[in-house]
């Protein structure tokens, strides 16, 4: 069982998927198969990840039919402009071993290029009208991201990924989606990028030993991170959390058997500390962060 959103084109998307960044090639097969017994359909992955075509070899190895699995990817800022992006789906379907991609998105708002932001955007139009990809999103963006986008593309975005968490709960940005009828889809869902190496921390805490969270997780039985979760569904939100084991591959499936009360979904609201702990979408990237993807 799964909870099932509807997009601003009429595309339904599982809320709850797993996510692979960090995770390496090779874990991520077995992680993708794992999630796929275990009842996911939802899989997101990126280019810059590098491990696309190890997300396809786990859809193929577990068995399940490629129409019942909802397919997430992301284009790379050094793949942005109009041609530059086509040819990006191209390599990313060829990597997964697929023909059409569910959602696709572009990494980050990359402002201080948006112009070839915008042509990347408009591939993803194409793509769309074209029904090469069944629906087409952003990561990242601010309200501010969304509205230079609006003024100068058609498609308004199905989905708006960005690192969400109780400690990071990006009110003002959740709204700005909301106002345009984007679904808010949080990366590092359960607070994982507060103390991944080479992140900033939030204030040295972590959201799985929070007091308030596992005081929540055994009053239901549940763990912190299931807590988490369950705040982002009845949230309306789609979050995709990362595991590469399996245990909590699956641990992080089983949300679909509680409730949340009103009090308790306050109680996790007001731990709120407004401090990003991933990357600044406003800042300018170094030029190491701006790599080329392999086309193999």
């Amino acid at each position: 069982m799964t909870e099932i959103l509807t997009l601003n084109n009429g595309v339904t998307m599982p809320a709850l998927g797993l996510g692979v960044f960090q995770s390496a090639p090779a874990e991520t097969v077995d992680a993708v198969d794992a999630a796929l017994r275990a009842g996911y359909r939802h899989i997101d992955t990126a280019a810059a990840y590098r491990n696309e075509r190890q997300v396809g070899e786990g859809i193929r190895r577990s068995g399940v039919p490629r129409d019942e699995v909802f397919i997430e990817t992301k284009v790379w800022i050094s793949q942005y402009g109009y041609d530059e992006t086509l040819h990006a789906f191209d390599i990313a379907t060829a990597k997964m071993g697929v023909e059409q991609i569910d959602l696709y998105i572009l990494h980050q708002p990359a402002p201080w290029l948006f112009d070839k932001t915008l042509e990347a955007y408009r591939a993803l139009e194409t793509l769309l009208a074209d029904g090469r990809v069944r629906s087409i999103g952003v990561s990242n963006f601010t309200g501010e991201h969304l509205d230079r986008l609006m003024q100068d593309r058609t498609v308004v975005p199905a989905v708006n990924q960005i690192e969400l968490h109780p400690y990071f709960a990006q009110h003002e940005n959740e709204a700005a989606d909301a106002a345009l009828g984007i679904v808010t889809q949080a990366w590092s869902p359960i607070g994982g990028i507060t103390f991944y190496p080479g992140f900033n921390q939030a204030g040295n805490k972590n959201p799985l030993s929070d007091p308030v969270l596992t005081g929540i997780g055994e009053a239901h039985g549940k763990s912190a991170a299931q807590v988490m979760l369950r705040w982002h569904l009845q949230q309306g939100r789609s979050a995709i959390p990362k595991s590469v084991n399996p245990g909590r591959i699956a641990e992080n499936f089983a949300v679909f058997d509680f409730e949340l009360t009103a009090a308790e979904l306050a109680a996790i609201d007001a731990l709120d500390l407004g401090v990003r702990s991933g990357p600044d979408p406003d800042a300018v990237r170094p030029d190491s962060a701006i790599f080329a993807i392999d086309d193999e």
